[in-house]
């Protein structure tokens, strides 16, 4: 070999060590991407999961208060009934 492919090899051989030393950089950054990915989507889940609870509650709350309403409504025109039925019976 004469000394130019000598030194073409030579730098052929230390782009192919560089390549080689960047793809094991990206494969152990890309390994870190998708952990991080995998612990988001596990966070999305559970706050989903939160969030479908916290409507359920928020549901059965209103109807809680929508019952209360209801109730106070009913006594009122209770009341008013019995106040009729006093005033006929005076």
């Amino acid at each position: 070999m004469t000394e130019k492919e000598e030194k073409l090899l030579f730098v052929l051989e230390s782009h192919i060590h560089r390549l080689m030393f960047l793809y094991d950089d990206l494969k152990i950054k890309m390994n870190d991407i998708q952990l991080l990915c995998n612990k988001l989507e596990n966070e999305n889940k559970i706050l989903k999961n939160k969030y479908d609870n916290l409507k359920i509650a928020q549901i059965i709350s209103m109807k809680h208060d929508d019952f209360k309403c209801t109730k106070t409504k009913f006594e009122q025109l209770i009341k008013k009934i019995d106040n009729c039925i006093a005033s006929l019976n005076e």
